[in-house]
């Protein structure tokens, strides 16, 4: 059995690190995926500007240690980036008692595929090195 999760799309926001009481590193990156919009015959459409219409998911990505740093020091909002990790589950209790629960995927490696802020060298690896 194999739980794998491929990514690629552009980062929303900013990476957020930090460290753990242990001293592990984290950071967290949200990803924008995109696939075509369907009507309710299944069929792809066309918006306003008459490009396939497009409908967008985001991704929330935790990355640990060493790849957590890299990833931290070189990814920004619009880069282009595809990550392999596996998805995880969580569950936790609120301040008011309520359960709740979150999927997110545990990045094993992060290929940056663009520069930061979707610049138009998308076609271009940056200097950062390749990372798992």
């Amino acid at each position: 059995m194999t739980n794998i999760a491929i990514l690629t799309g552009r980062i929303a926001r900013d990476p957020e690190t930090r460290e753990t009481k242990g001293g592990t590193n984290v950071t967290g990156i949200t990803v924008v995926t995109d696939r075509p919009a369907r009507d309710k015959d299944g069929k792809t459409y066309k918006d306003e500007n008459g490009y396939t219409a497009k409908e967008s998911e985001f991704h929330r990505v935790t990355c640990f240690n060493g790849l957590a740093k890299t990833v931290g020091q070189y990814c920004s909002k619009g880069q282009l980036v595809s990550v392999q990790g596996r998805i995880h589950y969580t569950q936790w209790e609120d301040k008011d008692g309520v359960t709740r629960y979150g999927t997110e995927i545990l990045a094993d490696k992060v290929d940056f595929l663009s520069r930061g802020n979707g610049s138009s060298d998308d076609n271009e690896n940056t200097d950062a090195p390749e990372i798992d």
